[in-house]
């Protein structure tokens, strides 16, 4: 009974989440578009379904992946070993980055516009090649930050000198790279920080946070996933240059 009630007050409150999504939707299509909402019992059907999902998601967040990533920073912080912490970390964020749906899906959209563009070879080979060299490009970048990330708050160093720091960067990569792949880096940045990633690398970065004296979740905890979305956009644009 007890657990029937959680599930029923999470997919209430993922009810709620969707419903600023279904108003604006609403409102454009009945008030300034005056047209009915085609085939509605499908969309009703699909909303439902997606409130489902979005339940089971954050349910599956808070009962699996949130503790296991806060557990291992907390195991990796007792053991005392920077560089096993450390190739956790990168491993971390190249695994969960790798099988980013939304990444996948860029790369291959990529990979397709690329061919049309002539700036690879149009053959089935190309493609498959072009998107994942883009998609291990940004899983090692992900790495990277992570690894970045995870040395910032052993040491305390302030986020905003590297972030400042990273975006001179990408500036500089900006003028330089080729036009084609400016748009794509950029893109990559915002791909990486989706389902997967974030869970893991936020409670990889509040329980180390956690486990460290003298370091506070709040402020040391969290900014892993800005590295996350920063680095891509330097590798990918490298990436862009050599390809």
């Amino acid at each position: 009974m007890k657990l029937l009630k959680v599930a029923l007050n999470s997919f209430l409150d993922s009810l709620r989440d969707l419903l600023p999504i279904i108003l604006v939707i609403g409102f454009f299509q009945l008030a300034v578009l005056q047209q009915p909402i085609p085939n509605f019992d499908e969309i009703l059907l699909g909303v439902l379904f997606v409130a489902i999902g979005l339940t089971l998601f954050v349910q599956g967040l808070n009962m699996g992946l949130f503790p296991i990533g806060e557990t291992m920073a907390y195991a990796f912080a007792s053991k005392g070993s920077l560089t096993w912490l450390l190739l956790f970390a990168f491993a971390l964020g190249f695994g969960t980055t790798v099988a980013e749906p939304a990444l996948i899906a860029v790369a291959s959209e990529a990979a397709t516009v690329a061919a049309l563009g002539n700036m690879i070879e149009n053959s089935e080979a190309s493609k498959v090649s072009y998107a994942f060299g883009l998609r291990i490009t940004v899983a090692i970048s992900v790495g990277f930050a992570i690894v970045i990330g995870v040395f910032r708050i052993i040491k305390g160093w302030p986020i905003q000198y590297l972030i400042i720091g990273g975006y001179i960067g990408v500036v500089i990569m900006t003028i330089f790279a080729p036009k084609e792949i400016i748009g794509i880096a950029y893109d990559s940045g915002g791909v990486t920080t989706s389902t997967i990633t974030v869970p893991l690398v936020t409670a990889l970065g509040v329980g180390l946070a956690s486990s460290i004296k003298g370091r506070n979740p709040m402020i040391d905890g969290f900014g892993l996933i800005a590295f996350a979305s920063l680095t891509p956009m330097i590798f990918v644009m490298a990436y862009g240059m050599v390809v």
